[in-house]
């Protein structure tokens, strides 16, 4: 039997290769995207537009937060899977516009989970970041460490989504997995994040900022691999307590719900990130040197093990490639 999916954010970065790939699955994918202005609308119409040319993708375009449209949709439908992407995102936004990850992140994360309560999927996946490990500073992160030191408002809305969907999943058996995103990159991605950033401004003419004097560090996953991670822990359902644990399982003692990165294991070196799209783009940027942005971190490193454990897959795309590939979508979307 066709199994049917909801696709938050649908029309963002993630949420669009997502629906995608469960499309080209044989999945129904319903896909809910409030097209907010946060970055260009267009892009996230012309997202959506692709999806449509599917029979198997229906559009909802609603804010996850307003009440009732969530429950509505989960009566209707009645998924088997629910991916949750929908989300506020942006450390340097948090700062600027911080109601606004109130109303996204908590009140429609809760407006889902509610809705989750009333008519419960076999499944549900929802996005958190590698943000929350915020201050640690021991590397590469583990699912086990502690998070409780977050270094921007995004990163604690995150945090917060977290707890929230484990006190579902423990009062209401909820089976709830939280993956947490590493700087995720590549072709249709959102114009605010550094890659996309770097070269429409080396393409202008224009100069680049690199904060921390380029003393920082990320773990860049491509697009397509965060996208085979997600998809493969769909059928890895967290089971209830009690059951046996396989090796280093995040697994709640009291609920089905366990937390998973998804990331290379490989960071990378910020000015190689760069070398990399001044070598795809064939052209050097003008740099401007700058101290640390309030919020930010200066490395980011995912222990992927058990993801592949649970899946058999983990990122893997070199940064090279991966580049490449968004280089050549860019020019091809921006300059023919």
């Amino acid at each position: 039997m066709t199994r049917t999916a909801l696709v938050t954010g649908s029309a963002g970065f993630i949420g669009y290769f997502t629906a995608k790939a469960l499309l080209d699955q044989g999945w129904r994918v319903v896909g809910l995207d409030s097209l907010s202005d946060y970055y260009d609308v267009k892009l996230k119409e012309r997202r959506h537009a692709m999806l449509l040319q599917s029979a198997g993708f229906t559009a909802v375009t609603q804010k996850l937060e307003t009440p009732n449209v969530l429950h509505d949709l989960f009566k209707e439908h009645q998924f088997d899977a629910v991916i949750h992407l929908a989300a506020q995102a942006g450390v340097r936004y948090s700062i600027d516009a911080p109601r606004s990850y109130v109303e996204a992140n908590l009140v429609g994360t809760f407006e889902l989970l509610e809705a989750a309560r009333a008519f419960p999927p076999a499944h549900m996946l929802l996005a958190s970041t590698s943000s929350v490990y915020g201050a640690n500073t021991q590397m590469p992160y583990t699912e086990a460490d502690k998070v409780e030191a977050q270094m921007s408002f995004y990163a604690a809305t995150k945090k917060a989504t977290e707890a929230m969907a484990h006190s579902y999943a423990h009062l209401y058996h909820l089976p709830i997995t939280m993956f947490r995103f590493f700087t995720v990159y590549g072709p249709w991605g959102r114009p605010d994040m550094a890659h996309f950033k770097f070269t429409r401004a080396i393409l202008n003419g224009d100069p680049i900022e690199i904060y921390n004097h380029g003393k920082m560090q990320r773990d860049f996953t491509y697009i397509d691999d965060l996208v085979r991670g997600i998809t493969a822990l769909i059928d890895a359902v967290p089971p209830m307590p009690g059951s046996n644990q396989i090796d280093g399982d995040s697994l709640s003692p009291v609920a089905p719900h366990r937390v998973v990165n998804i990331g290379t294991g490989s960071p990378v070196q910020l000015m190689d990130f760069i070398k990399a799209i001044e070598t795809a783009i064939g052209q050097d940027a003008r740099k401007i040197y700058k101290d640390m942005q309030p919020g930010d971190v200066p490395a980011t490193w995912a222990d992927a093990t058990l993801l592949k454990t649970l899946t058999g897959t983990a990122p893997v795309t070199p940064i090279e490639t991966g580049i490449q590939a968004f280089v050549d979508w860019y020019r091809d979307y921006y300059q023919t």
